[in-house]
């Protein structure tokens, strides 16, 4: 009888090792199939991957597929539970995915002591409003064709969480649209930071509703805002890094004391920015 040696119990654990490849799902692949980075919630950004020239619908609608075959999905306050993405591959295959979106409970909070014309402004100002409105949702629809979020979030700033993603607002005691970002109380002047590398699109020093705005570009349509700074430090089209300084904390627009309201989008889509980082250290 032929005694085994070496060179043949290798061949064996090559041939076992092909076997176990060979035998791997296709959608194990990267490159044949679907991939996800992100939380499926109502406020969540996702970032998907499939093969490049891949087309994208969600629900419908048609979703940008980047060169590199990364695409973003973002998921508002109130996003349906239950949403289909369905995937055309180059190779003509047909992908659909059934996603689930986690729902999520909002507190209620109630803020006293505005101004009333801050609450239900004047006639006189609706113009201006409308204008500020449209020079907004211009900067939030730019589309930059670089992942500049590579960088990652941080805090823009470092204090007393006051206000939370999706909350009801009650205004001097009037029910109000909810509130999209985040209310972090400081001191005036303290130095606020960009929460990640981006473009200006947007740098105002006198919004009426919230005062000194700025609004950065981050790629792909993703884009974070801060609101009710006292001092603006940027310009449009100016490239800032992740931490660099954008302005200081204030109670510009509609406040009732000093802090910065931190908003995060993807376009239109209203995105809870505490999805994006760690807790925020004592």
């Amino acid at each position: 009888m032929r005694r085994w040696t070496k060179t043949d119990f290798l061949i064996l654990l090559l041939l076992a090792i092909a076997l176990v490849l060979l035998g791997r799902p296709k959608e194990a692949e990267p490159a044949e199939g679907l991939a996800f980075e992100g939380r499926f919630v109502q406020g969540g950004l996702v970032v998907g991957r499939a093969p490049p020239g891949t087309r994208v619908r969600l629900d419908g609608a048609a979703v940008p597929v980047r060169a590199d075959g990364r695409f973003l999905l973002g998921f508002g306050r109130d996003a349906a539970k239950r949403v289909e993405l369905v995937a055309v591959l180059p190779t003509g295959a047909t992908l659909r995915r059934k996603l689930e979106i986690a729902a999520r409970r909002y507190p209620e909070q109630r803020i006293d002591g505005l101004p009333p014309r801050m609450v239900t402004p004047p006639p006189e100002v609706m113009a201006r409003i409308r204008a500020e409105a449209g020079r907004i949702k211009a900067a939030r629809l730019a589309d930059t064709d670089r992942a500049l979020f590579d960088s990652g979030f941080t805090w823009p700033l470092r204090g007393r969480v006051t206000g939370v993603y999706g909350s009801r607002r009650i205004l001097n005691g009037a029910p109000r649209r909810p509130h999209f970002g985040i209310d972090i109380a400081a001191p005036e002047g303290t130095p606020v930071r960009a929460a990640a590398a981006g473009i200006v699109r947007l740098a105002e020093r006198d919004l009426y509703y919230t005062g000194g705005t700025v609004l950065i570009d981050h790629g792909y349509g993703l884009n974070s805002v801060y609101s009710h700074l006292a001092t603006v430090a940027v310009a449009p089209g100016a490239r800032v890094e992740k931490g660099a300084v954008i302005g200081t904390v204030g109670a510009t627009g509609r406040a009732t004391g000093a802090h910065l309201d931190w908003r995060v989008n993807l376009f239109l889509t209203r995105l809870d920015p505490a999805l994006l980082v760690p807790p925020m250290e004592e």
